[in-house]
């Protein structure tokens, strides 16, 4: 992995197992560091849930990855005007899309944030 960017090894179960640690529930990665992240369904992702990404802003995130649970499915208007007003990006998909396109992104040295819903 590029950085220190913690790796994705497994997602299921309600959790995710990132560089060979089981995380249980939903996790926010923001500058190479994976935390719980307390939202369970795409409409509690809101700019207040992305409030540590857009404090740091475009500088140190380039755009957020969203995985937004077992299907993919469009986040909020206020999210998507709070971040474009922030000058940073979204990406959404599937929860298991965005697991898998995290290790990729991450490995190109991407400043990426990766907001993943658990299944």
């Amino acid at each position: 992995m590029a950085r220190d960017a913690p790796s994705i090894d497994a997602f299921g179960g309600g959790g995710f197992r990132l560089s060979g640690e089981w995380h249980a529930g939903s996790v926010l990665i923001l500058e190479d560091v994976a935390t719980f992240w307390p939202v369970t369904a795409l409409d509690q992702v809101t700019p207040q849930a992305l409030a540590p990404v857009l404090t740091l802003g475009a500088r140190a995130v380039e755009f957020v990855l969203l995985g937004t649970g077992g299907a993919s499915g469009l986040p909020s208007k206020a999210l998507r005007e709070a971040l474009r007003a922030a000058g940073i990006g979204l990406e959404f998909m599937d929860t298991p899309t965005a697991a898998r396109m995290y290790n990729v992104l991450t490995a190109d040295g991407r400043r990426l944030a990766a907001a993943l819903i658990a299944v």
